[in-house]
């Protein structure tokens, strides 16, 4: 799917504001992370605003889009329709959470710590690669195997998958 010049310039302000913001709140730095991990022990409640602020800016962000036919630079906005809670989701979720108390990285910090983060976020951006490598060849097999365990928009986020999960909204 090709993109305009204003699609891939407002991709490059948002990645470059989202990265931006995690440096700011400190998800960048795992020991700011694990403290708020653990709340028996050196808790750091900080990242509560961090979530508030996400919130907030979904809060704006979809009363603003109920009001538009289309996106910016888009013919339709895509609102996922599965409400589905299914074993990949739950290992994924599962996976994911160990990997984040683990590490003190969630995949966007850890790529955005590359350039500063050293060996450790280094080790978890392998790892994580890794790990999406390993599970794309299992679906890949699990699918051979038995074709009712076709990989979801759960799992991957392919546009084509997302698609046929995903329905227009208009206003």
């Amino acid at each position: 799917m090709r993109q305009s010049l204003g699609q891939q310039l407002a991709a490059l302000i948002a990645g470059l504001t989202f990265g931006a913001g995690l440096v700011v709140s400190g998800m960048t730095q795992p020991q700011k992370v694990l403290g708020f991990l653990d709340p028996l022990g050196r808790f750091d409640a900080s990242l509560i605003f961090v979530m508030v602020g996400a919130i907030a800016v979904h809060f704006f962000a979809y009363r603003w889009k109920k009001g538009r036919s289309a996106p910016l630079f888009g013919s339709t906005f895509l609102v996922p329709t599965r409400r589905d809670i299914d074993v990949k989701l739950m290992l994924g979720a599962l996976i994911f959470g160990a990997g984040w108390g683990l590490g003190g990285y969630c995949p966007g910090p850890g790529i955005v710590s590359l350039p500063g983060g050293g060996v450790a976020a280094s080790m978890f951006v392998a790892a994580m690669i890794t790990g999406m490598l390993a599970t794309a060849k299992l679906e890949s097999y699990l699918a051979r195997k038995k074709p009712s365990l076709q990989p979801s928009a759960t799992t991957t986020a392919a546009p084509e998958r997302i698609a046929s999960h995903t329905h227009t909204v208009s206003s």
